[in-house]
């Protein structure tokens, strides 16, 4: 399936009063039409696409193009006929979005005017911090994305976690130079990793991304820009899209719901906490993923960074995002999810990888509810309270679906496929998660917080 992007002008239907030329706007609408990152021009057959207004990512949706067709037209034809307002079937895509992402239009407004240059000279001074261990090539690609990107102000950080080899230095100090800073962190684990890039970092605002992304030329502007306009923002999450649908295990793994949160902005704050969200703020996952976020670097010391016994590369296989999320929340800074700050991430490829991460996903949520209760004892009683309806909210969510279509883009909808063999996994890693949490944290046991060490 291919993958890519589509740029319009408007989501109405073109005026059938006056041809378009004469109104001087681009035939059928569509300001661009690009392939995804690497991918060759659109051509026949299935497309994944993400639909723009006017540079803005309003929906995502998969389309056919027949032999002979022009892509841009067919394609634009599809996003009116199911995105613009009042089409058929988008309330239950709505809703769908809602269940994500709150109760927002679906459709964020279009900006009446280009971001200038003095909003741009008010963003703060950013730090992107990339860990990686033995993928340079990868690597590569992301660290492209990351110097391209339109924010005024940032540095990058690559934390070479735990290397076997030379290869990330030797990038590093070939390829890039002092444009980027390399750090090395010799405990293997992703969030203490981070921790080491929490510790290195300059910026008054530290954002994470992961080695297998390619960022949007505006990802850093979008994720960083709520922190200037909120004080009591403490973290900003933002869009994740699949680069490439090439083979069926991420073309599963995006039907399933993939990385997105919907395309609706929202804020979560604990003042006031979301009457849609009963689980709140134990429901980290709604709020985004390590792949796309961003802290106020004075919240995530205080709060003490990432749990180092959390993360992929300790026993407990993941959560080290989901901790910090709800950390930031537990101490009383809002968290906000922007879809304008968009990456593109490449899923795994394979079987055996979407087994892995099935157990990971399992395991890293029940490992990171183990950390808030081992490092905030107060948010037990919170946590016992939504028990029964969190345990029927990870029954839904893990429950197998035999028969069904799966579709990429439909996200939210319910309606995904998942084999009973991924759902045994998810659950048996929920089983795993709080075991390999203390497993782990008995291995970090006295490491220092990099940014505290003498």
């Amino acid at each position: 399936m291919q993958v890519a992007e589509l740029d319009l002008d408007t989501l109405d239907p073109p005026s059938s009063a006056e041809p378009r030329a004469a109104r001087g706007a681009p035939a059928h609408g569509v300001l661009a039409l690009r392939p995804g990152p690497g991918g060759a021009p659109v051509g026949p057959g299935e497309v994944f696409v993400l639909v723009r207004r006017r540079g803005r990512p309003v929906g995502t949706l998969t389309a056919t193009v027949p032999d002979g067709a022009d892509p841009a037209e067919v394609l634009a034809a599809v996003a009116r006929d199911r995105l613009a307002p009042g089409a058929a079937g988008r309330p239950a895509r709505e809703a769908a979005t809602r269940r994500r992402a709150g109760p927002h239009p679906a459709t964020p407004p279009v900006p009446t005017a280009p971001e200038g240059t003095a909003h741009r000279a008010a963003l703060p001074r950013t730090s992107v911090v990339v860990a990686t261990r033995e993928r340079p090539g990868r690597l590569a690609r992301a660290l492209d994305s990351l110097l391209a990107q339109d924010h005024p102000d940032f540095e990058v950080v690559v934390v070479d976690n735990a290397p076997l080899t030379g290869a990330t230095r030797e990038l590093i100090e070939r390829k890039y130079g002092e444009r980027v800073r390399y750090v090395h962190e010799p405990v293997p684990g992703l969030a203490i990793a981070h921790n080491r890039g929490v510790a290195a970092a300059d910026g008054t605002v530290l954002a994470f991304t992961d080695d297998d992304v390619v960022a949007d030329p505006h990802w850093l502007t979008a994720l960083t820009a709520p922190f200037a306009e909120d004080p009591r923002i403490g973290c900003v999450t933002g869009l994740i899209l699949p680069a490439r649908l090439g083979t069926p295990a991420q073309i599963l793994l995006e039907s399933h719901g993939g990385f997105a949160k919907g395309f609706a902005p929202r804020t979560y704050d604990p003042a006031r906490p979301p009457a849609d969200e009963p689980l709140f703020p134990f429901t980290a996952g709604r709020f985004g993923s390590g792949a796309n976020m961003a802290f106020r670097a004075r919240v995530l010391r205080a709060a003490g960074g990432f749990d180092p016994a959390t993360g992929t590369g300790t026993a407990a296989r993941g959560g080290d995002d989901l901790y910090a999320f709800v950390r930031i929340l537990a101490d009383g800074h809002r968290l906000r999810y922007t879809p304008d700050a968009l990456v593109w991430h490449h899923h795994r490829e394979t079987g055996r990888d979407l087994r892995n991460q099935a157990f990971g996903y399992g395991a890293g949520l029940t490992a990171y509810l183990t950390a808030l209760v081992a490092r905030r004892p107060g948010l037990l009683p919170a946590l016992l309270a939504r028990l029964p309806r969190g345990l029927a909210h990870a029954r839904t969510t893990t429950a197998h679906r035999d028969g069904a279509v799966g579709v990429p883009g439909e996200h939210g909808a319910g309606g995904h496929p998942w084999p009973r063999s991924l759902s045994r996994l998810e659950r048996r890693g929920m089983l795993a998660g709080p075991l390999g949490y203390v497993r782990a944290r008995r291995r970090v046991r006295g490491l220092p917080l990099p940014w505290e060490e003498r």
